[in-house]
């Protein structure tokens, strides 16, 4: 497996350049360690920095525990960091990009996108978001699903990649329609309480057939089946289950009033604190 590993020397690039470690610590792996300097200043400058980096990144790969079982190769492109880290996936092809959590600037993300989510649009990769220490391998893993062509295929690419295994959390939202309606006209609480244990078995049902028609019936899944909005529901079970990790997956390509407002998995990026593995769809 390749893993790209895009770091900026912060402490959030750190940690996310730790668990890229740990996943490619295996004799078929390659870990690239990637570092981006920014093009836009004097050539002079640019060759410094480029030297510099150079000289931290061979720095990390000697002090770094992690980094020393691993075949790992520094990397420094010259560009803008977005830029930059699509060039390092065009010419290595990776499997997989790590990346560390982003900082908030609320204008900045609600206009044009962070780092991280401008690579997930573009880059047609699954990218890890790591927000927490490294760890040697995720142990309690979230996997909120639609029960879409998009959502079977993350599930399909984590266990291709060796992110996903039995015991896994499979969490779907549903909606019982009737509810508020029946809430207006007067019907008792007890007959509202069966409506919505009807639909919820229902959606039950309808994801034992998801799984089933997508070949992942194989794996030992806990399932949780909730009604109420999906980032609702996916974040009472990111607070309940305190999961390592989330799969998730996403739409190629963003619109304007998309990108505004911005989709489950967007908004899941911005506001939970867990590692989150994002799955671009095939259709780009």
């Amino acid at each position: 497996m390749k893993i790209l590993a895009a770091t900026d020397f912060s402490t959030r690039s750190n940690r996310a350049l730790r668990q890229a470690a740990l996943l490619a610590q295996s004799d078929d792996s390659l870990l690239f360690m990637v570092h981006v300097v920014d093009n836009d200043q004097p050539d002079d400058l640019v060759r410094m920095e480029q030297r510099e980096a150079e000289r931290i990144l061979r720095e990390q790969m000697g002090a770094m525990p992690e980094i020393r079982w691993t075949h790992a190769r520094p990397m420094v492109i010259a560009g803008d960091p977005f830029d930059g880290i699509l060039q390092a996936a065009t010419e290595i092809q990776p499997d997989l990009i790590v990346m560390g959590s982003h900082r908030k600037q609320l204008l900045r993300d609600i206009f044009i996108g962070t780092t991280v989510e401008r690579v997930i649009r573009k880059a047609a990769l699954p990218v890890l978001m790591v927000n927490h220490e490294a760890q040697r391998r995720y142990e309690r893993i979230l996997a909120p699903t639609d029960m879409s062509d998009i959502s079977a295929n993350a599930l399909h690419v984590a266990r291709s990649i060796g992110l996903l295994g039995d015991g896994a959390t499979l969490v779907h939202a549903f909606t019982a329609l009737a509810k508020g309606k029946m809430s207006v006209a007067g019907v008792d609480r007890d007959s509202i309480a069966d409506y919505i244990e009807g639909e919820r078995r229902q959606a039950s049902n309808e994801l034992a057939a998801f799984l089933i028609a997508n070949d992942l019936q194989g794996l030992q899944w806990r399932l949780r089946v909730e009604d109420g909005s999906p980032m609702e529901i996916i974040s009472r079970a990111v607070t309940d289950i305190e999961p390592d990790l989330m799969v998730m997956g996403t739409h190629g390509r963003s619109r304007l009033i998309k990108a505004l407002i911005g989709s489950t998995t967007e908004e899941a990026l911005r506001s939970l604190n867990v590692d989150i593995l994002v799955v671009p769809s095939l259709e780009r």
